[in-house]
């Protein structure tokens, strides 16, 4: 059946290996690019018959790709790291460039091909470190948000590498050629914002006042890879084309469904353009060239790594950032693949190069997670063998301070418990190690140490012996648990109240021996279960009860062997039960006309009637002849069985 049959294996092969790399807890393009080696030509038992197309196929999955990255891309992700991240990037992009320009040169490669290849191992995987990052729970910390500003200008960056490289195979005119590339992408870009503004807005608007699915699907499909025929038409690459177009429609209303209806068939069609890439893996190539595999891999990482370490430092990032980026980003990701691809379409690099790319980037994402988990401890060394950080205060008392709160994480849960504490007049001292923080606690003039909590120079400074509660709202539970160590190694009196990511920190933390944990997703999920319970009037004394127990089962291991809060707890979870129920009187209601007393409700129902809303004026404690009307609003107490006989004894539904 020809190329139905290539592409079910290509898809069952590919399901294989990404449920293999899945397991193995790797970035799933990898397990894609074993299934391509398996059914590739290095293979004789299970071979594709039609390469050549299915190689055509992957390239819809490029240029989907870069759709979906101009849909997503967005400038405010850059503005917390700008600086770093639209200067910085391309300066390491430069650099990275040049030292494999001279390792190609030194492994016997020509000037063309060395600059290809400098060129193919300057960017990062994306897609790898997001997935490092989210296993480690580091998503949302300062070092991650700098990685991925850098991530975002680096796939922006193919775009011009893109247009540039193949311009290279004629060096003669290689000023003009870049001249008239430059010239037609401008024209192309002008083209594209007078559609993007005036004509495709009104086209997908028309689509969807149809209400289909499926025709919205189909015709930003159709723009995304359209226009990127049109790029071609232009001269220039079919994937910039693309990226223009998702960025066009990012500027759209429709932005958002159109990423979430086209980001399946995008993955469908990048695992076509991966299986691809491991069909060129050739066995023979590792086994008969693994010197210069091993010393390009391991040059490339230790290069790469210190110059992103490097950059951290000059554009002022410290403490483990510096470590977070060379230990995170020192890998050559999958736009290499793209460019070293396009470099085979043109005939601009060799056979030999694409091979070593290919095996470059392979080795280098599989050891991405285990490097990667090495940045805490180096850090942690660090600290033990270097000098002092500088220690810089700002607001904080002269006098002696003392049953003030330690605030560890001057984030946006930090400072929102600083400005309540400062509402209620309590004394409070900021711990934070990010400059910018410490900037912004600056800027408000609250009391701010800069420094690391976890040290006792900043713990000191912060008058822990004096301290009645520490409050620890850093996310990383290797910084929690740092901290919280060293806090009891001076101090075994002082309660320590900390945010737990997950369940496993809530354990951690447990064993830890701290006062108690907060898991603000899970009581986030309890508050909006509570709303959704008052949405179909469950009674609050109800609710409380249920979100009690909810809570004592998470925390339960926190009050073994305590009895003071145990019954603190269980005086808490009795006045709720108590809380006030309020019911209106309607207009058939058997209450209507007549007193308390005359109703003798409390002896027939247990239910109080404590308070009574009339025409906006409410009436507290109302005396035992006080008679009900009509749109009267009753505060009662009493629990749910009582509440209920009262309003079935008295017809109030």
């Amino acid at each position: 059946m020809g190329i139905v049959t290539d592409i079910s294996i290509i898809l069952i092969a590919g399901l294989i290996g990404g449920i293999v790399a899945q397991q193995l807890r790797q970035p799933l393009i990898l397990g894609y690019i074993l299934a391509g080696i398996i059914v590739g030509p290095s293979t004789t038992w299970l071979t594709i018959t039609d390469t050549h197309n299915i190689e055509l196929l992957a390239e819809i999955g490029v240029a989907l790709l870069l759709f979906t990255l101009g849909i997503e891309f967005s400038l405010k992700e850059l503005k917390p790291v700008k600086n770093i991240a639209l200067i910085g990037t391309p300066i390491q992009i430069i650099l990275t460039t040049f030292f494999g320009y001279l390792l190609g040169r030194l492994l016997g490669f020509d000037k063309i091909n060395s600059i290809w290849f400098g060129a193919t191992v300057s960017v990062s995987s994306t897609m790898v470190v997001l997935k490092t990052l989210m296993r480690q729970e580091r998503l949302g910390t300062l070092s991650s948000r700098v990685m991925i500003g850098m991530l975002i200008v680096q796939d922006l960056t193919v775009i011009p590498i893109l247009i540039i490289l193949p311009q290279l195979s004629n060096p003669q005119n290689i000023l003009s050629i870049l001249g008239f590339a430059s010239v037609k992408a401008i024209v192309f870009l002008v083209a594209m914002f007078f559609l993007g503004t005036k004509i495709i807005p009104k086209i997908i608007k028309y689509v969807v006042s149809w209400n289909s699915r499926e025709l919205f699907l189909l015709s930003i499909t159709a723009m995304g890879l359209g226009i990127g025929y049109i790029s071609y038409l232009f001269g220039l690459s079919y994937a910039f084309g693309a990226f223009v177009a998702g960025i066009v429609l990012s500027e759209s209303d429709f932005g958002h469904q159109a990423l979430n209806d086209v980001t399946p068939l995008r993955d469908l069609f990048v695992l076509l353009f991966f299986v691809s890439v491991g069909m060129l893996f050739d066995p023979s190539f590792l086994i008969k060239h693994w010197k210069m595999i091993l010393i390009a891999s391991l040059f490339i990482s230790i290069i790469k790594g210190t110059i992103f370490s490097t950059l951290a430092i000059i554009f002022k990032y410290h403490n483990v950032i510096p470590f977070a980026l060379g230990l995170g980003l020192f890998q050559v990701g999958e736009f290499s693949f793209v460019i070293a691809r396009t470099g085979i379409s043109t005939n601009s690099i060799s056979q030999e190069l694409y091979y070593l790319v290919l095996n470059t980037a392979i080795i280098t994402m599989v050891l991405t997670p285990f490097i990667s988990n090495l940045t805490s401890p180096l850090y942690a060394w660090r600290k033990k063998v270097s000098k002092k950080e500088p220690l810089y205060t700002i607001s904080i008392p002269k006098k002696e301070i003392s049953d003030h709160v330690i605030i560890a994480g001057a984030g946006r849960l930090g400072i929102y418990i600083a400005e309540i504490l400062s509402k209620f007049g309590i004394n409070f001292i900021l711990i934070d190690m990010d400059y910018r923080k410490y900037e912004y606690a600056k800027s408000k003039n609250y009391p701010v140490i800069y420094g690391d909590a976890s040290q006792e120079l900043i713990l000191k400074a912060a008058k822990i012996e004096n301290a009645k509660l520490m409050l620890i709202t850093i996310p990383n539970i290797i910084i929690s648990k740092t901290i919280v160590e060293k806090v009891k190694s001076l101090t075994n009196s002082l309660h320590i109240v900390a945010r737990a990511s997950s369940i496993e920190h809530l354990k951690l933390l447990n064993e830890l021996g701290i006062y108690e944990a907060v898991q603000p997703e899970f009581e986030a999920s309890l508050e909006i279960a509570r709303q959704a319970l008052i949405h179909y009037d469950v009674p609050i004394s109800e609710i409380e009860k249920f979100t009690d127990t909810v809570r004592k089962d998470l925390y339960s291991s926190f009050y073994e062997d305590k009895n003071n809060l145990n019954e603190l707890k269980n005086i808490q979870i009795a006045s709720k039960l108590f809380d006030l129920t309020w019911l209106k009187i309607p207009g058939n209601s058997l209450l209507i006309g007549k007193s308390i007393k005359e109703l003798n409700i409390r002896e027939k129902t247990g239910v109080s009637v404590i308070g009574i809303m009339r025409k906006g004026k409410l009436i507290t404690n109302p005396d035992k002849d006080f008679i009900f009307s009509s749109d009267d609003i009753l505060a009662v107490i009493g629990n749910r069985k009582q509440i209920d006989e009262f309003k079935k004894v008295y017809q109030i539904e």
